[in-house]
């Protein structure tokens, strides 16, 4: 009777179906989160499910009962009412323009993008931070219209002035889309037709027939000169090149004395140095080595601490917002803060006393974190190292602080192993650097190599950073949710994956992406194979594209190429404003519990990932004219190169050693060729030739075009 009673008891409660436990989480998770899409593996994380594969069965019946979906991509979701996508509802993007003409929002999590028709943009232009409601479904995509913008990402342009009836407008081409802008000319200002200018925009176009207007607020001439050319690179992407007079004057009253402070912890005795490229100015971050009196081994890592200097909300404070990040071109830098903070008084400069926010490690004899502290310190620098030095100190090379630098060594590479270990992707890509001379001009091309010493320093920021993250992940386990930054990667797109998987078979490498420890282990065994043989380093900038992006966000969904659960950017606040958000946030909860406002804070992670992109994209437009420029000494030579890409146009080919990549079209070549409908393979009509990626090929460099930053090659067979 009793077991029967059991038995009853177990089906029903209330009279209603007793549910499975965790079939109910799922629900409960993605109704919270209903606008979102994840994996299971994403679902599994966030509710501490040790099994996936647990996920992945409720999930199935789920999807099967009708109350979720499944995209394309093996994300799921609530399945919303049949009201719900064309009910007006708002939601916030960025704009993500096709060559085509129509738009995809890229929304919060990057998960749902939302497809808008070039009807429906309203004025919207790429980058630009709107307000979409939703209308329907277009294929697996929701579909929208752009109700507003909320924040233009193209606040100037650089275009050439023509005069149509004495009337000045600036022209100005961005990829396939053309400007014109009408423009006030300054009366103190000189502008003769074909001059290039930049404008500041001050009406844009919300309707067709709508005309942008703006004021010219620099003039370029017509000099294409290397500056000019690096200056319209950054103004085109809307990176301001001066600085306020108001944000100048706040910078001149800082006073440039440090003093000890109440709780500000002095660590001036601890042996202190920093590591960095020989031609750096900016010194981010520091590094200790400590034995107490008890022999205790401690190691602090030591970051500038710029929110003591810029005031949250201040007019510097709110330009550091704007820009973003610092932008690093090849020939200069565009900093986020004005260079009495970034290259002074908050640079952590040799024998100077400087104001930290530090992460002291205790460890124990096999190198592991026993634990931590986090808090403001005083430090001094004794020595600043560049990479080369420390290297050379590890490699054997006596100095004082010989021995301080090899147990970093020693301490980074067994962190490194268990981290790699455990699951990390260790793309080891190249990384070219010109050597210019005293006029600016390139004259060498060199891969940056990537030795112990670059490692040693990048590994202990990868610790202080995972462990500011989860300081504030167990914080808000005591109490309710602490708004943070995170730097968070998703897991590859599973479609990207299998292509890129064909891409490896080509070269005959074959890849297991059949879980993800299997996909990273694998990405690791090419990186092992491109370190052995030259012809493997095609697929590693495929492999690359394969991945999601890394961006900033208050939704914690790990990084999956570092294999961290929890992980932030503290490491440079002087170059990126993210770290100086995660200081603040930091140091308000180290003692207390403050939360700050959700929703302002996601736009703001929104608006540093778009200048990130934006700063990313600046850097490739100046490596690449730095390329052509260099390459123009060569035109007529023959070069041995590798097949990196193809497209409709001819094969893209990578030059030898000079690490340039130029086109070759088809018509160049013999014959009628053909591209295969896979994108990875093309061949000869007539001749039968086949190439693909990683062929190798001789080609002639006919012609350096610096308009339109490109290598145009001919083929030598």
């Amino acid at each position: 009777m009793h077991e029967k009673k059991s038995k009853k008891g177990r089906k029903k409660r209330n009279g209603k179906p007793k549910g499975n436990p965790l079939r109910e989480q799922i629900l409960e998770f993605l109704t919270i989160h209903k606008t979102k899409e994840y994996t299971p593996y994403q679902i599994a994380k966030r509710l501490r499910v040790p099994d996936p594969e647990r996920v992945i069965e409720q999930l199935g019946k789920l999807v099967k009962s009708g109350r979720l979906k499944e995209t394309s991509k093996q994300r799921y979701a609530m399945r919303a009412p049949q009201t719900e996508e064309g009910s007006g509802k708002l939601v916030e993007g960025y704009v993500d323009m096709a060559k085509a003409g129509f738009a995809f929002i890229i929304c919060q999590d990057g998960a749902r993008d939302i497809y808008v028709a070039p009807g429906n943009l309203r004025g919207a232009d790429d980058g630009d931070l709107v307000q979409v409601a939703l209308t329907g479904r277009r294929a697996a995509r929701p579909e929208g219209v752009v109700q507003r913008v909320l924040q233009r990402a193209r606040t100037q342009i650089v275009g050439i002035v023509r005069f149509f009836s004495k009337a000045p407008v600036a022209v100005a081409q961005n990829g396939r889309r053309l400007y014109e802008v009408q423009v006030k000319i300054p009366e103190n200002l000189i502008v003769e037709e074909y001059d290039r200018v930049i404008v500041q925009i001050t009406h844009y176009k919300e309707k067709p027939r709508d005309v942008m207007k703006g004021v010219v607020i620099r003039n370029l001439g017509r000099d294409h000169s290397t500056d000019v050319e690096m200056q319209s690179i950054l103004a085109d992407k809307g990176f301001p090149l001066e600085w306020s007079p108001k944000i100048m004057a706040q910078v001149a009253a800082i006073p440039g004395v440090v003093l000890p402070e109440a709780g500000r912890r002095d660590l001036r005795g601890w042996t202190t140095f920093t590591i960095d490229p020989y031609d750096a100015k900016d010194f981010d971050d520091a590094l200790s080595v400590h034995r107490d009196e008890k022999g205790k081994l401690h190691i602090g890592v030591h970051i500038a601490d710029v929110s003591h200097y810029v005031p949250e909300g201040s007019a510097l404070d709110l330009e550091a917002r704007y820009r973003g990040n610092s932008v690093y071109l090849v020939d200069r830098v565009l900093p986020m803060l004005p260079e009495k903070l970034s290259n002074e008084l908050c640079s952590l400069r040799p024998r100077e006393d400087k104001h930290c926010f530090s992460v002291v490690f205790a460890l124990n004899e096999n190198y592991r974190v026993t634990h931590h502290w986090i808090g403001k310190t005083l430090i001094h620098s004794d020595r600043r190292f560049t990479y080369e030095e420390a290297q050379q100190l590890i490699e054997g090379q006596s100095d004082p602080l010989a021995e301080q630098v090899q147990l970093l060594n020693d301490i980074a590479g067994s962190h490194r192993k268990r981290r790699i270990a455990q699951g990390a992707i260790d793309f080891d890509t190249e990384e070219v650097k010109f050597r210019l001379d005293v006029a600016g001009n390139p004259v060498a091309l060199e891969v940056k190599e990537r030795k112990e010493a670059h490692m040693l320093v990048e590994e202990f920021m990868l610790l202080a950073n995972r462990t500011v993250a989860e300081f504030i992940q167990r914080k808000q386990a005591q109490a309710q949710r602490i708004p943070f930054v995170y730097r968070v990667h998703d897991k590859p797109d599973p479609e990207k994956l299998e292509l890129f998987q064909t891409y490896a078979r080509e070269l005959g490498v074959y890849l297991d992406f059949s879980t993800p420890a299997k996909v990273a282990a694998s990405l690791n065994r090419l990186a092992g194979l491109a370190r052995q043989d030259p012809k493997y380093k095609v697929l590693q900038p495929l492999g690359i594209r394969a991945m999601a992006k890394a961006l900033y966000s208050t939704e914690n969904i790990g990084h999956y190429g570092l294999g961290f659960e929890h992980y932030a950017h503290f490491t440079s606040p002087i170059r990126r404003y993210a770290d100086l958000i995660v200081h603040r946030i930091l140091e308000k909860n180290l003692k207390t519990v403050q939360r700050e406002e959700q929703e302002g804070l996601e736009r703001t992670c929104l608006h540093i990932s778009n200048q990130e992109r934006k700063a990313m994209e600046a850097e490739r437009a100046s490596n690449r004219y730095f390329q052509v420029l260099f390459m123009k000494a060569h035109i007529g030579e023959v070069f041995e190169g590798q097949v990196s890409g193809m497209s409709e146009r001819g094969l893209y080919v990578s030059l030898g050693d000079t690490h340039c990549e130029g086109v070759l079209p088809y018509g160049a070549m013999a014959g009628e060729m053909s591209l295969h409908s896979s994108r990875m393979h093309a061949h000869s009509e007539s001749g039968g030739r086949k190439w693909t990626f990683g062929d190798k090929i001789h080609v002639k460099l006919v012609d350096a075009d610096l308009d339109d930053r490109e290598l145009l090659l001919s083929a030598e067979l």
